[in-house]
């Protein structure tokens, strides 16, 4: 039996918008299709299908872990949640707003990682090249592959 891979939170909150940025879209005036703007119900079990994990992961991972590293308490006191289980009447609600800013800083870790590895990896390869006739771009060749 193969252990299915854990999602990353790059992955849910990508996963979470594309499934969910049109309902967020979609409240305005006369269009009022949830309680809040802000917060959008989201369904777990669709992010868990296309992640190929359980939806209780989806949900915890939201609920016990993004929850507390990315909800804050404002001056005030009053809190800003990042996922709710529960806004008034609607189950599974994120915060739309908040949650992309995060997925827009996951983004440009991720982006900022493969630049800065793409530099090293063309660094270390000419590094090797000055070496000329002593080991010859020929044998690197063969001693790479």
């Amino acid at each position: 039996m193969t252990v299915p891979k854990i999602p990353t939170d790059l992955e849910i909150l990508d996963a979470i918008y594309e499934f969910h940025h049109d309902d967020f879209i979609s409240f305005g005036p006369g269009k009022k299709n949830r309680e809040t703007k802000i917060y959008v119900p989201i369904d777990c079990r669709k992010i868990a299908e296309k992640l190929k994990v359980d939806g209780d992961i989806v949900f915890g991972r939201l609920y016990y872990h993004m929850e507390k590293k990315y909800g804050y308490r404002r001056d005030d006191g009053s809190v800003v949640h990042f996922f709710d289980s529960r806004i008034r009447n609607e189950v599974h609600c994120i915060n739309f707003p908040l949650m992309t800013s995060v997925l827009a800083g996951l983004r440009q870790e991720r982006k900022n990682f493969w630049v800065s590895t793409a530099i090293a990896v063309v660094a270390l390869i000419s590094s090797w090249l000055p070496l000329g006739n002593d080991l010859g771009i020929w044998k690197l060749a063969s001693f790479l592959g």
